[in-house]
């Protein structure tokens, strides 16, 4: 009886994981096809589509700092699933987008409450584990966005391969959505003192500055996959012939990030969260170096196996950081810091991907993404490590 409070996989984290799998089942599932479904439906060119899918990033960036503010400031639950309720509504939205002004309205827009609903449930999922496994449980939580990593694409890309129906497409993902919104009605959270003594517009109640140094690397890192995971899916079609070459790619860079999280959750739960980070860190150069200089099938793949397990290692040793760097009432804000610098990367990653992809070819915004990740790897080195280990304020 004594050890059932250090058990990590309770009930309410157990739906936390969950819902996290079923936000990024439903988004990853429409996301890699997207830039087929303007190219199909509107006409729209590289430029253009990087321009329109970069929307959706600004207003997740604008929303993710707002967002951690609300977490912190008003009952978790209730943030929760209103984040989830708007998530769901804007996925029957894509049914009604009979033009390309519409659908960047609705795209963009769609942003808000995905920003929120990472923000809201990330939050949760630390609020009902035990500190003594919070290292070890934030680790395995990203185990639930490699699961859905794998998973979806493969089902949109099956889909179009098959089908080509996008509706069908929409459909599943709104689906998703809609099981999280019930879902996470059923977590339970204890009762906690909500923050009043900090001024609203105080900005560290938007952005950990404690992290700033973390989040110019994760700007990096995103700008890295975002090139990436946005453009290889019509990269695959156009210069390989075979669409389900992306499908396979994100199967294999999810196993390689399930199998690195496994093993670096034992370490992370021993505190090596500094290892973890710098393994991963400069394990990732190689696979999108790899990939930027021979830009095949068989380095798709290749790159996907040393990125996974680079990913998997480097992202939860990130996360933990972020949170072991603020007080417990700056959880939310912590947890929005990290995912508004991961838009911040990712947004542009999908520009300048875009811009690099229609001027000069996808060979080059391959190459654009290894500079990004390579960039990011020397500012870890030469200042976001020191300053996180002088600057910590506890490890579970």
């Amino acid at each position: 009886m004594k050890e059932e409070p250090c058990k990590l996989w309770t009930r309410d984290y157990l739906r936390a994981w969950t819902c996290n799998f079923l936000i990024f089942f439903a988004f990853m599932m429409v996301t890699p096809l997207l830039p087929l479904y303007m190219k199909e439906s509107f006409g729209a060119d590289k430029h253009l589509i990087g321009m329109v899918l970069s929307g959706y990033t600004l207003t997740a960036l604008l929303s993710r700092s707002i967002g951690g503010f609300l977490v912190d400031s008003l009952p978790r639950k209730t943030v929760l699933l209103v984040s989830w309720t708007g998530f769901s509504l804007f996925f029957a939205g894509y049914f009604f987008t009979t033009s390309l002004v519409l659908f960047t309205i609705i795209r963009t827009l769609h942003g808000i409450p995905f920003a929120t609903t990472c923000v809201s449930n990330s939050t949760v999922a630390i609020d009902v584990t035990h500190p003594t496994r919070r290292a070890e449980g934030i680790g395995l939580y990203g185990l639930s966005n490699n699961l859905s990593t794998a998973i979806a694409p493969m089902v949109g890309l099956y889909i179009y391969e098959a089908w080509h129906s996008f509706d069908l497409i929409f459909t599943l993902a709104l689906g998703a959505a809609v099981i999280g919104t019930l879902l996470s009605a059923t977590i339970n959270l204890r009762k906690r003192d909500i923050v009043l003594n900090h001024q609203p517009i105080s900005l560290d109640r938007f952005f950990l500055l404690n992290g700033w140094s973390q989040g110019v690397c994760m700007a990096c890192f995103a700008t890295a996959y975002g090139v990436l995971a946005t453009y290889l899916a019509i990269y695959c079609k156009e210069q390989m012939g075979n669409a389900s070459i992306s499908g396979n790619f994100f199967l294999i860079i999810a196993l390689g990030l399930m199998c690195s999280r496994l093993v670096g959750s034992r370490t992370l739960r021993r505190g090596k969260i500094v290892e973890n980070a710098t393994f991963g860190v400069a394990f990732s150069v190689l696979g999108y170096g790899c990939f930027a200089l021979w830009p095949c099938e068989g380095t798709c793949y290749a790159c996907a196996v040393i990125v996974g397990l680079g990913n998997g290692h480097m992202f939860p040793a990130f996360s933990n950081m972020f949170v072991n760097l603020a007080p417990s009432n700056q959880r939310g804000t912590a947890n929005a810091t990290l995912l508004t610098m991961w838009d911040v990367g990712m947004g542009l990653g999908i520009v300048l991907g875009g811009y690099m992809a229609e001027h000069f070819g996808y060979e080059k915004a391959f190459l654009l993404s290894a500079i990004a990740q390579f960039s990011g790897m020397l500012f870890y080195f030469a200042i976001a490590r020191g300053r996180y280990i002088r600057q910590r304020l506890t490890e579970f």
